[in-house]
């Protein structure tokens, strides 16, 4: 599948509380909560003022013009806070873009976007029986942490190594 990733836009910025509700875990069987679980300030944390914070940084990933997917950090108090200096991950795509590879370009590209600002890791959090799991670890995130439903992962930068199949943002 085609596909380009630029940064994203402050008109971009309406799009990520969709991309955080997609972003919402649910487990095979599960019902899939209402959007106004977004309204919880654990969740609000990711989008409300976006664009305010110094490391609110994000990346689109486009297929023929359209938002296919997000990866957003910004340096908060969620559920995978290292501390204040370590931006935290957000990434989601629409059901149809996953399997192709989109999530760990924008992944990778998010990395060296963070990189040439001057932050040498990042964190998130991802519960354990969610699938992305091992696709942070396959672009260099370590797990540090954990509670009993989610992993807090780390990813130094300075372990990170490019392959030549990473688009360029």
């Amino acid at each position: 599948m085609d596909y380009r990733i630029r940064e994203l836009l402050r008109e971009d910025y309406g799009l990520l509380e969709d991309f955080l509700y997609e972003a919402i875990f649910v487990p095979e069987g599960a019902v899939r909560p209402s959007r106004s679980i977004l309204e919880r300030p654990e969740l609000k944390v990711y989008v409300e003022c976006f664009g305010e914070r110094k490391a609110d940084m994000g990346l689109i990933a486009e297929v023929d013009g359209k938002a296919a997917g997000a990866v957003w950090v910004r340096v908060m108090n969620d559920y995978g806070h290292i501390d204040d200096m370590t931006p935290s991950f957000a990434i989601s795509l629409y059901k149809e873009y996953r399997g192709f590879g989109i999530g760990t370009a924008l992944m990778k590209a998010m990395v060296r976007l963070l990189k040439r600002r001057g932050y040498t890791r990042g964190s998130l959090a991802v519960q354990k029986a969610n699938y992305a799991v091992n696709m942070y670890k396959k672009v260099g995130f370590r797990i540090v942490g954990e509670n009993q439903e989610e992993y807090i992962m780390l990813s130094d930068f300075s372990d990170f190594t490019e392959d030549h199949r990473t688009k360029e943002v």
